[in-house]
């Protein structure tokens, strides 16, 4: 199968000669899962920010199907299919759970009935502001707001930020079927480790702006030892 999503080499950061992250490599398919991994202060968010195109790569390509995406163009990433849910959520406080997805909708074909059968709980909210739902339901209409755009690409950092973990595990599932439905890539940040590598293909963990360990979600699952060592920057790159 032909690649999807490629970064080649990137460096990532925000001075020039100073990157935060160096040396990604990343070679996604349609409908594969890449759980990014790693301590605080890593790097994760700079580089779902530079694969997005809210930030220039400060070396490196990225490349979507092939073609290279603009560096530091966010409407040219989001154009070719690359839709980031950042950290913070984004969301239209004091719009409703229909006016959010109505706008974010490429009239493309996902529909608000398609985000209602991944989050059903979404349905019986329809008419509540985005501001009165709750922390998991923000990041369901988070979540459904990105899928209203039809992304090839699906970028979620930081999926768990302030949830309860009962309802991660409720989530992550539904990034999967996403995924496997909809034949997009999928790069998700994610600090529940294991519970991230449940549902991913594979993974990347990040530290001291390294890849310290790049690996089959499952191996790298079977053997925590190696992603403690890999989260203090300790491993080799497999």
């Amino acid at each position: 199968m032909n690649a999807l999503l490629t970064c080649s080499g990137v460096d990532a950061g925000y001075v020039p000669g100073c990157p935060v992250l160096r040396d990604v490599n990343i070679t996604l398919e349609a409908g594969q899962v890449l759980a990014l991994l790693g301590p605080n202060g890593a790097g994760k968010t700079t580089l779902m920010l530079t694969i997005a195109g809210l930030q220039a790569p400060l070396a490196g390509s990225i490349g979507l199907g092939g073609v290279p995406v603009r560096p530091g163009s966010p409407r040219a990433a989001v154009k070719a299919g690359l839709v980031l849910v950042p950290d913070d959520r984004s969301l239209f406080k004091e719009l409703t759970v229909a006016e959010n997805l109505r706008l974010a909708s490429r009239r493309g074909s996902t529909t608000t009935e398609t985000i209602f059968e991944y989050f059903p709980e979404l349905k019986r909210r329809v008419k509540v502001t985005a501001g009165n739902l709750s922390g998991g339901e923000q990041q369901m209409l988070a979540i459904g707001r990105a899928l209203m755009q039809d992304p090839k690409v699906l970028l979620v950092d930081e999926l768990s930020m302030g949830l309860a973990p009962v309802i991660v595990e409720k989530l992550l599932p539904v990034i999967r079927k996403v995924a496997d439905d909809t034949g997009a890539a999928v790069v998700l940040v994610e600090q529940h480790v294991m519970l991230a590598l449940e549902i991913a293909d594979t993974a990347i963990v990040l530290a001291h702006g390294d890849v310290a360990l790049h690996g089959d979600a499952k191996a790298l699952a079977a053997d925590e030892t190696q992603i403690e060592r890999a989260y203090l920057g300790q491993a080799t790159h497999s």
